[in-house]
């Protein structure tokens, strides 16, 4: 992943979500009529060129709310979770 791609917003401007309406990627919670638009969401961004710099940079800056990267908010909670995890297990393995 390009470093500077990730340190400056750039991206955005190729994004597919850049004529969207920004509240669809915004929904309140994560369950009932949300997950209908949550997943509207993720449909635009299975279509965008920069879908990864996108969630990399949601990850990098902790993006607790909205769609980023094709992710919901509990995707990427669960996305970090692993990837603790497997730092732990990394960290067990190395001592």
């Amino acid at each position: 992943m390009d470093r500077t791609l990730l340190a400056s917003t750039d991206w955005q401007a190729t994004s597919a979500c850049r004529h969207e309406d920004p509240e669809l990627f915004f929904p309140i919670g994560e369950t009932g009529p949300s997950l209908l638009q949550i997943g509207e969401a993720k449909t635009v961004c299975r279509t965008c060129p920069v879908i990864e710099p996108c969630l990399q940079w949601a990850l990098e800056t902790h993006e607790l709310h909205g769609v980023w990267g094709g992710t919901s908010e509990g995707d990427r909670r669960l996305l970090r979770l692993r990837a603790a995890r497997a730092a732990k297990r990394r960290g067990a393995v190395d001592a």
